[in-house]
């Protein structure tokens, strides 16, 4: 997903990637996992961010 970001949006420095794994849960596939960007100049669309995380099963939020 971090890729994907980078590459679909032109984004030069990387996201940085926070993984939890679940109480109990040995597989990795179950890890929570979030990516965390900076978008001080407010070059990138927040709709367009918004699908792309939809794409993931995912959700856009701001601080």
């Amino acid at each position: 997903a971090a890729e994907a970001l980078r590459e679909r949006f032109g984004i030069e420095e990387e996201p940085h990637l926070v993984r939890d794994a679940l109480a109990g849960e040995d597989d990795a596939e179950d890890a929570q996992w979030l990516l965390v960007l900076r978008d001080e100049r407010e070059r990138l669309d927040p709709e367009e961010l918004d699908a792309f995380a939809g794409e993931w099963e995912g959700w856009r939020e701001e601080p």
